[in-house]
């Protein structure tokens, strides 16, 4: 202790302190941190210092005081460091979106639209692309066995990976045994379900014994935990079988992970976007069956748009998060990616409701075919500068009967200043990187997390305070229509949680390359049902879903090196 009762700080643990009071600039922490590594004292001048960090001008008594307090709040801080903290662990605050309608007892049982079985393809390539409606339907009826699917999709991941990089580790063992035990029940005449026996991948921030669990980031890429995620769960009891792990953004940021960058397989010179990067890959290239992204601020969405392939980001509360990696406890969700938007009803219908381990989930209904015929449905639409009559996704919709209603979605907050929310949440959750200084192999996490130390408390909750002002207004903007389609709401709907389809509508060729084109529908909340139903109706009506890319299989070169 000094002659003054307080303790001793070296000029590193000042320096720490500082930061995560978010006191100050980086070189006047430093000059601050060797004043108190001398005065071993926090100073009314040290406060002045630091007052332009919190907006306000004190006094001189004020400042006295505030020095105290601040040492006495360092106390305390490093008595919490010396804490470990498990990832898992989440604050003891929640994100509810409040939503008219009771919770009730789910029951699954979804089953697509058309239930009779398809003829077997004559090409074993048609066969790898086709949606799991089809799929579940040949299982079924026994025109091929879940085995043959596998022993397919391990190949053809094995085959392609060398091109997309969307593969950190294969599940093998367990997928042999699980399409063995899915054959087995088939025959017995024990059908789960229309995932029974499907292959499926998992982006690698989803939690299966056995198996690493990487994060897609080099100082996690042996780390394996011993939970099996709720969703993974939830999809082994529905009789699906995982036949890998997919790549993932370093902590769910982008498609760059410790493996390369993961490809577009539209063109293989472009990255897949992300950070469900594998996920979203691997689908569009006829790799899996389907699969299971997650989203914070577009990691379903954006990889879905540039692989054509499509999504369902839920309403955040719809499917638990336990087992996965956390990035901001308010804004994660859990959401398929797949070959048509009816496969994702059918995978959405497996893995959501309660856990009772992820205090956010609820339970609402969810049915699929849908009762409601869309003809009652109200479509929002942003108004812009192409006359209504001249845009082909207006038209379609008034082809199949919905009834058109020109929207504004909410101007007055600024939304994207408000993504400070996830910055501070994650910042939290990978504090302990940030402490030891880790930055390699983690994209650009480590500059938004150091800045993220410099939001105060203050400014957090007023964000989250304005998210509330923001959810009731999106909320009164539901009594207008039942969903809308289009808009540049990405930043809105994540603060919001409001449910996400997202599906091929076209491609456009550029540089001589085809690529897809993606369109969006929002719904209201926990309002699945009605989105999933309109996206669907515009699915078939369109039928782009139907296209998949060419890929051509290239010898490895054990000399060559991913580019960036």
């Amino acid at each position: 202790m000094s002659a003054a009762g307080t303790p001793g700080y070296d000029r590193r643990t000042v320096l720490r302190k500082l930061s995560g009071l978010g006191i100050g600039s980086v070189v006047f922490q430093r000059a601050l941190a060797a004043e108190v590594e001398a005065a071993q004292a926090i100073s009314p001048e040290m406060i002045q210092q630091a007052e332009w960090v919190a907006g306000i001008t004190l006094s001189e008594d004020d400042r006295g005081e505030t020095a105290s307090a601040v040492q006495r709040q360092l106390v305390g801080i490093k008595a919490m460091h010396a804490i470990d903290v498990p990832y898992e662990v989440a604050p003891a605050v929640a994100f509810h979106p409040a939503a008219p309608g009771k919770e009730l007892v789910i029951q699954r049982q979804a089953r697509a639209f058309e239930s009779a079985a398809g003829q077997l393809p004559d090409k074993r390539e048609d066969l790898a692309f086709l949606p799991v409606t089809e799929l579940a339907a040949l299982i079924r009826t026994r025109k091929v066995s879940s085995m043959e699917l596998t022993k397919m999709y391990l190949e053809r991941l094995h085959e392609f990976n060398q091109q997309l990089h969307c593969v950190v580790n294969f599940t093998e063992e367990v997928a042999l045994r699980q399409a063995r035990q899915a054959d087995r029940e088939i025959e017995a005449g024990r059908y789960r379900g229309p995932l029974h026996g499907i292959p499926w991948g998992a982006k690698d921030l989803i939690d299966y014994p056995g198996y690493p669990t990487t994060w897609g980031a080099a100082p996690f890429r042996e780390q394996k935990r011993a939970n099996t995620a709720t969703v993974a769960r939830r999809l082994e009891d529905a009789g699906a079988v995982l036949v890998a792990k997919l790549s993932l953004g370093a902590l769910a940021m982008g498609d760059r992970w410790f493996g390369g960058m993961t490809r577009n397989p539209w063109d293989v010179k472009q990255g897949s976007s992300g950070s469900s990067a594998g996920s979203a890959a691997a689908t569009a290239a006829g790799l899996v069956g389907f699969t299971l992204g997650s989203e914070t601020l577009g990691s379903i969405v954006s990889p879905c748009r540039r692989c054509g392939t499509s999504g369902l980001r839920p309403t955040f509360g719809r499917v638990s998060r336990h087992g996965c990696m956390p990035l901001s406890w308010s804004m994660d969700k859990i959401g398929p990616i797949c070959r048509s938007i009816e496969d994702c009803a059918l995978v959405f219908d497996a893995i959501h409701g309660r856990d009772g381990l992820d205090e956010t989930v609820v339970d609402r209904p969810f049915q699929w075919p849908p009762a409601r015929d869309i003809r009652t449905l109200r479509v929002g639409y942003i108004p812009n500068r192409t006359p209504d009559k001249e845009r082909d996704e207006l038209t379609v919709l008034k082809e199949l009967g919905v009834q058109l209603v020109p929207i504004e979605l909410p101007q007055r907050f600024p939304a994207n200043a408000m993504t400070l929310i996830l910055d501070a949440e994650a910042a939290t959750v990978f504090d302990e990187l940030t402490r030891q200084g880790v930055t390699e192999g983690l994209n650009q996490w480590p500059k938004i997390w150091r800045a993220a130390r410099y939001i105060s408390a203050v400014e957090y909750l007023r964000a989250n305070r304005l998210r509330s002002m923001l959810l009731v207004e999106m909320n009164k903007l539901f009594q207008q229509v039942d969903l809308y389609v289009g808009g540049n709401d990405l930043v809105i709907t994540n603060l919001t949680g409001h449910p996400t389809a997202v599906l091929p509508d076209g491609f456009a060729v550029r540089d001589d390359v085809r690529r897809p084109y993606s369109l969006t529908f929002t719904g209201r909340m926990y309002g699945e049902s009605d989105l999933l139903a309109v996206a669907h109706a515009y699915q078939q009506a369109t039928g782009h879903h139907l296209e998949h890319p060419s890929l051509q299989v290239v010898p490895a070169d054990p000399k060559s090196e991913v580019s960036e």
